[in-house]
């Protein structure tokens, strides 16, 4: 009996996060819709995204952000900015992470959320994993919003993992990437996002979500044949924190 109540929360608690995404969409659909379509109103948009939607849906879930900073992202420069994929927590807190502008480089199946996916594949730079020619027009239009002086942000493992998967192997295209482009490369690690809403529909509970940015990575120094290395050098920093017991104490310099 107990269990089942448990997993009726869990259900009831993914519905009201669908809700959460769904509400502040259709009250600013008129904005959103304008917003998105030019790239040159995208900051307008990320505005909304970042200080409006994003909150909302995390508040609202009784999930509120705990952030610390190893290292602060300077206004007005670019970044390449990665994390582990665990929920689609992810999207929000990863909007709460960065006040600087960036695109999302994702997957196309995600334009087939139903509201979400309307809006996903005007502002993303969306990859077919499987064609190489959709990977090499992914290098083409993350250098023209660079050049626009935006952000990308990607999560390397290219997916969701298992729910029993602590961190899955990486793909390199983030990492070819920033070393390509010369920018600097953010390491993010989300500590409770699994916990919270994980894709199990039956599991999931309110409360905080801590997010450790770690020192940034040079890649100016870097060449293409050093993506590997820069990658293992990630996953290892994600693991160690992943790994440790409580999943690492985060400092006492936060932002919520």
């Amino acid at each position: 009996m107990r269990k089942a109540l448990f997993n009726f929360w869990g259900i009831l608690y993914h519905i009201w996060f669908y809700i959460l995404v769904a509400v502040p969409i259709l009250i600013a659909l008129p904005f959103l819709i304008l917003t998105t379509l030019s790239e040159r109103t995208y900051r307008q948009f990320f505005w909304l995204a970042r200080n409006i939607w994003a909150p909302f849906i995390l508040y609202g879930m009784g999930c509120p952000p705990r952030i610390s900073y190893e290292e602060k992202l300077l206004k007005h420069e670019s970044y390449m900015l990665v994390a582990n994929h665990t929920s689609m927590l992810d999207i929000m807190l990863m909007l709460r992470v960065s006040k600087n502008p960036f695109v999302f480089v994702g997957k196309k199946e995600l334009v087939n959320i139903p509201l979400f996916g309307f809006f996903y594949k005007r502002v993303c730079i969306m990859v077919d994993r499987e064609d190489s020619r959709s990977r090499m027009a992914v290098y083409r239009r993350a250098q023209k919003r660079l050049n626009q002086g935006l952000s990308i942000c990607i999560f390397p493992e290219g997916g969701v993992p298992e729910e029993s998967v602590v961190l899955d192997s990486f793909k390199e295209g983030a990492f070819r990437m920033s070393i390509a482009h010369q920018i600097r490369l953010v390491p993010i690690t989300f500590l409770d996002n699994k916990k919270r809403l994980p894709f199990t529909w039956t599991k999931g509970r309110p409360g905080p979500l801590r997010v450790k940015i770690h020192s940034f990575i040079d890649t100016s120094v870097l060449k293409e044949s050093d993506k590997k290395q820069l990658s293992q050098q990630v996953r290892q920093i994600f693991l160690q924190d992943l790994e440790e017991p409580g999943h690492a104490q985060i400092p006492q310099h936060i932002r919520t």
